[in-house]
């Protein structure tokens, strides 16, 4: 009986030692579990989202657009620096018969002209810009008087339509701008001076595919310039020779606009670019007479040096971001050239066709333009 007891008490004391240990190795198993569910948990803490920052290239567009600005006032300045001091429509102030009539001829006293004409331009990339394409369509619509002998005003109007492409940034935008200029001139001898001023204003309307739809805009762009030059009318028989000197300044603004549509609209601050050059060259001209009308001939040059050019910047902003984008230029140094033929098909009435091209190392344009004047 005694050694039952003993057995049995030895066995009880057994299996509460193997309960125990089953217990503690499944209560380490159990924390082991928890351990390492807790470690990818934290791992997988989410983060704030940082804001998408805009990139240089999202308003390539809209610095195109402010260049189209520029180079449309620098363009009307010397058409009309041209209507002042150009050769053939000098010979008719100062000889309104032409083909040697007396230079006493100075009637008829007004005129007026009307122009329409065609640039095609091409913007090389530099820096974070890509590239441009732009084709503008436009008219001109002009009336002069001479106030005094040798003194001479003109006022005109110009309206314009710009398409601009940058497609490599898969934007677009287009310009349509109105400019308002006046024009004078003095005859003294063989010399003149003449001035020009002119004021614009427009709209712009761009165009940015995002990759999940168009983020477009619309804002106001203005233009301002002044432009003097002097030049000396040297003539021999039916030969003309013309050197200029001219000294231009133009300034144009945007305004500041927020996108609508697209992904990440883009908030874009206001821009101001401007410049300053100065241009000498030389017309050379004849004129030839055949069935009692004149046809005039003409060829020019000019070299042309961007002394002065503030490029400006434009701060761009998504959401609490925000980066400075550098404005575009042109080369400092460059060449113009053109051509012109007029045909006075009496001592009054003229048609006209002129090419004028701009080559820089950024920027090659293209302008054809056909005219008609009319002298009473």
């Amino acid at each position: 009986m005694r050694c039952t007891s003993q057995l049995s008490g030895t066995g009880q004391t057994i299996g509460l030692n193997r309960v125990r240990r089953i217990a503690a190795a499944i209560a380490v198993a159990f924390a082991l579990v928890l351990g390492m569910s807790a470690t990818p948990s934290f791992a997988q803490a989410p983060r704030p989202r940082p804001s998408p920052t805009p990139e240089p290239i999202s308003i390539n567009s809209d610095l195109s657009a402010g260049n189209t600005t520029l180079d449309l006032g620098s363009g009307f300045l010397e058409r009309l620096g041209n209507q002042a001091s150009g050769g053939i429509n000098r010979v008719s102030r100062t000889n309104a018969g032409g083909g040697g009539a007396s230079e006493s001829t100075e009637d008829p006293r007004y005129r007026t002209w009307y122009e329409g004409y065609g640039i095609s331009v091409r913007t090389d990339a530099q820096g974070d810009f890509v590239g441009d394409k732009r084709k503008t369509f436009g008219g001109v619509a002009g009336f002069g008087a001479r106030v005094a002998p040798g003194v001479n005003l003109g006022f005109s109007v110009d309206q314009s339509h710009t398409d601009i492409d940058v497609p490599l940034a898969l934007q677009s935008a287009t310009l349509d701008l109105t400019q308002i200029g006046f024009n004078g001139s003095v005859d003294k001898g063989p010399w003149t001076w003449a001035f020009a001023v002119v004021h614009g204003f427009g709209k712009v309307h761009s165009s940015r595919d995002t990759g999940f739809g168009l983020a477009t805009a619309g804002y106001h762009a203005a233009v301002d310039g002044a432009l003097t030059e002097i030049s000396y009318y040297w003539t021999k028989d039916q030969m003309r020779v013309v050197p200029k000197g001219a000294l231009e300044y133009v300034r144009a603004t945007g305004a500041a606009f927020r996108e609508a549509g697209g992904l990440d609209p883009l908030n874009v601050g206001s821009s101001a670019i401007a410049r300053a050059r100065v241009l000498i060259g030389a017309e050379i001209g004849r004129y030839f007479i055949f069935d009692q009308k004149i046809l005039d001939l003409s060829a020019y040059g000019k070299f042309v040096d961007n002394f002065y050019q503030d490029l400006g910047s434009v701060q761009v902003s998504l959401g609490t971001q925000s980066i400075i984008v550098p404005g575009i230029g042109e080369s400092r140094y460059g060449m113009d050239a053109g051509a012109s033929a007029s045909l006075s098909l009496t001592n009054t009435a003229r048609l006209y066709v002129n090419y004028d091209g701009k080559f820089r190392n950024e920027l090659t344009s293209h302008q054809g333009t056909i005219g008609f004047e009319y002298r009473w």
